[in-house]
């Protein structure tokens, strides 16, 4: 049975993302052992003034506490690296992810590489009649980029609209079509996962580039 860390996109105590997860939690419970991550609490990235890179320090390089990175952060990192894969969802404010969501992968690219070719997946749950479709290609585009190299699942968008309207009082979903879609989606995520694990020809290689990284210069 797959492994997964499902991430609240989202600060908020109140969100219909984290309710998605905890649906998903509960309705694959027999398929997946699902964890909710949440992001609250983490301080406000601001890159360290005495961090070390490998390159001048590499006896330091394993130790994270070096680069002053939180220990939330730390262990939000270990649990990731150990899981087969991470779900995460996404609110949308202003076209875009949120902030606090975007705090979180700067400090989970900073010195420490949980994501590299880590299957992601990517899901969202809006107000709006939209669902989440500018977050989502926007969580895309930072999940690709250098420091955080992640295998994000092609062509599997699921947008959650109305979503303060989208669930029971027993938390499931009540659109017996996105339930549907989202029982696809995971079944293919899953095969995903699968697949992710043949493609670590370069996984070594990889590590070492985000590994190496110089934050002198980003």
């Amino acid at each position: 049975m797959h492994k997964f860390i499902a991430m609240v996109g989202t600060n908020s105590d109140e969100s219909t993302n984290r309710k998605l997860l905890q649906y998903m939690q509960s309705h694959y419970a027999d398929q997946a052992e699902i964890e909710l991550m949440e992001i609250k609490g983490l301080p406000i990235f601001n890159k360290p003034e005495n961090h070390e890179i490998p390159a001048q320090a590499q006896a330091m390089a394993d130790k994270p506490e070096n680069h002053e990175i939180p220990a939330q952060a730390q262990a939000m990192a270990d649990k990731i690296e150990q899981a087969d894969g991470v779900i995460i969802s996404t609110p949308e404010y202003d076209h875009s992810a949120p902030a606090a969501l975007l705090n979180a992968l700067e400090w989970l690219s900073f010195h420490i590489q949980p994501f590299v070719d880590k299957p992601v997946m990517i899901i969202g749950a809006s107000y709006g009649a939209l669902g989440t479709s500018r977050a989502q290609a926007h969580l895309r585009q930072v999940l690709d980029s250098p420091e955080l190299r992640a295998r994000i699942m092609p062509s599997s968008e699921f947008m959650l609209g109305h979503s303060l309207q989208a669930f029971d009082d027993q938390g499931n979903l009540t659109d017996q079509q996105k339930a549907t879609k989202l029982d696809g989606l995971f079944k293919d995520f899953q095969v995903f996962v699968e697949i992710t694990k043949k493609l670590k020809n370069a996984n070594a290689t990889t590590y070492e580039e985000v590994r190496e990284m110089d934050w002198e210069k980003l």
